[in-house]
């Protein structure tokens, strides 16, 4: 969404907001270097522009993470449609290495464990949910991440897994998940000999299932474990998906030459398996999975971790306890990981990081909110296992000392913002639900020659909501999301719902993000979209509103100016001059 605010223009993206200004008007503000054009004289009224990073400085939500074993201070984060990102300070400061890709959707990634110079990233989040982004394939750097290469697998748009051999930093695997609304033939498990410039598939299912993960055993780089998932969404929001058993957890002896479906002890109704190796003891495996069994948010119904001891021969379900098992918020299955050092040490990334220290009989809870929930991925450094970087919808956080204590998600700007409004304001706000985190209303310029962590603070918007700053009334910020309307005061932090729709009813559908704004031509009437239009104010309809000059009310009265027979909700609406 672009908005036009004098000669300020504003840009929301998905790793935080960037603003473009006059490069006339830019004083010590500028946090970071020019990274647009704007060296140019300017042509006809409009000025020279420039970027600048105005925040929030609050991570988003992040699936793949990597670091390096012998450099216990370097990591490696990707978000889901925020780049990838680099840390040489355990997660002091997070720098940004993959602008330059053609996609910032990052599923995962893979540091070559012979070469720490070669680090692969696939593209594409590889997870299947209402809000997913997808990528085109899989990116080489050679030199750490400072430049970066496309190979190909372009047609998979979500690849989220890839294992390197051990020993050959040319020798990978990658899990194809393949196109999230309809079938392709480019998913299942791909193998590649010469640093990802060739590929072959050596398991494949068919169109509609594709690869959702891939191991290597650290000590046999010749066996493997890759998992297959069945599953097609349709292309609305609630109730969307539609998985299949056709999948299956699968085992290779010979390099991934050849493969063996695992099925003793697991479930015949199997639709989705993550596995973890025991890197001290490969013949231990865990596995998180879900059925076709139907289950719930914060339930482990239908779920299931699962351990074998003979290499994936025979399975057991160890667990009743609930936490390791549950999928988080968007339905993303938990993700295991094993410490490298005690076979007998696992953990799961699930809603919340939970931990057992007797093979998965009992569980402790790690690591919650504050500081993140919706745990998407675990890396333990294998030299020294109390070194964790875990990955949340919340972002990355490093602990140095086994999860005593954790590094700040405060310092990485990878928001996921999906409209943004400013406020009549000087220096004026940015306003916008912000993915994973609420909301957010961030000041373009500090008083303290930097905009810092004082200068932005939450709006009671719905996450994926809109934002519309009252014009009249720039202390007061109205948001919009399902069939909510939220209205939040900056001065006494109240938040209301004044929705049009306090209780839902079968004529009404409201999607995930639904639009509010003010009319350009009466700064009184604001407008609402589900599937039908509501306006507030003293406009268009015979239910007259009027807004005193002084204060803005508590409540406002909405009425429906149209309606829409479809079903579901309005993604756009604007007022006519």
């Amino acid at each position: 969404m672009t908005r036009l605010v004098g000669w300020r223009i504003l840009l929301v993206g998905v790793g935080g907001l960037a603003m473009v200004l006059p490069a006339a008007h830019i004083s010590g503000q500028d946090t970071g270097p020019d990274t647009g054009p704007g060296t140019g004289a300017a042509a006809g009224p409009m000025p020279d522009l420039r970027w600048r990073m105005i925040g929030p400085f609050r991570g988003g939500r992040t699936r793949a993470a990597a670091g390096i074993p012998d450099q216990p201070n370097v990591f490696f984060i990707g978000q889901v449609n925020g780049g990838v990102w680099k840390s040489t300070d355990y997660g002091r400061t997070w720098n940004p290495i993959f602008d330059g890709a053609h996609t910032q959707s990052v599923g995962a990634i893979a540091v070559a464990p012979s070469d720490s110079r070669v680090i692969y990233v696939a593209s594409g989040e590889g997870l299947h949910r209402p809000d997913l982004s997808v990528g085109d394939g899989i990116y080489r750097s050679a030199d750490g991440g400072k430049t970066w290469e496309h190979l190909g697998l372009r047609e998979g748009q979500q690849i989220p897994a890839l294992a390197v051999d051990p020993t050959n930093p040319n020798r990978l695997f990658a899990a194809v998940l393949g196109h999230p609304y309809g079938p392709n033939t480019e998913r299942g498990i791909y193998r590649s000999e010469d640093g990802g410039r060739n590929w072959e598939q050596v398991l494949r299912k068919n169109d509609r299932t594709g690869g959702s993960d891939v191991v290597i055993d650290p000590k046999d780089p010749r066996t493997l474990y890759a998992s297959m998932w069945e599953e097609t969404l349709g292309p609305w929001e609630d109730g969307n998906s539609y998985p299949g058993t056709g999948g299956g957890l699968f085992k290779s002896t010979d390099g991934g030459t050849t493969w063996k479906q695992l099925k003793n002890g697991l479930p015949e109704n199997l639709v989705q398996i993550n596995v973890a190796i025991a890197a001290s003891d490969p013949q231990r495996l865990y596995a998180t999975l879900s059925t076709t069994g139907e289950g719930g948010y914060a339930s482990a119904a239908g779920l299931g971790v699962y351990r074998s001891d003979d290499g994936g021969e025979t399975w057991r379900k160890i667990t009743e306890d609930a936490r390791p098992a549950m999928k988080i918020g968007g339905g993303d299955l938990p993700v295991p990981a094993v410490d490298p050092l005690n076979p007998d040490v696992v953990y799961s990334a699930s809603i919340v990081t939970v931990r057992s220290i007797d093979g998965g009989k009992t569980w402790m809870s790690l690591r919650g909110a504050p500081g993140g929930d919706d745990y998407q991925n675990i890396w333990i450094n294998p030299l020294n296992s109390k070194i964790l970087l875990v990955v949340s919808d919340q972002g990355a956080i490093i602990s140095v000392n086994g999860g005593e204590t954790w590094s700040s998600w405060y310092n990485q700007p990878t928001a996921q913002l999906y409209h943004v409004a400013a406020t009549n304001t000087f220096p004026y706000q940015v306003c916008a639900g912000q993915q994973e985190s609420g909301s957010v209303c961030t000041s373009t310029r500090g008083n303290d020659g930097a905009i810092t962590f004082r200068d932005w603070h939450p709006a009671g918007i719905i996450e994926y909501g809109y934002a519309a700053p009252d014009p009249l009334h720039p202390e007061i910020v109205y948001g919009a999301g399902r069939t909510e309307v939220s209205r939040y005061d900056m001065v006494t932090g109240e938040v209301q719902n004044v929705t049009p729709l306090p209780v839902r009813k079968k004529d009404f559908h409201g999607d995930r993000t639904e639009p509010i704004l003010f009319s350009p031509v009466d700064p009184h009437v604001m407008y609402y979209a589900a599937n039908h239009l509501f306006n507030s104010g003293r406009s268009l309809t015979s239910n007259p509103f009027h807004r005193g000059s002084s204060s803005s009310p508590s409540s406002r009265v909405w009425a429906a100016a149209f309606s829409s027979s479809a079903v579901g909700g309005s993604s756009a609406c604007s007022s006519s001059p």
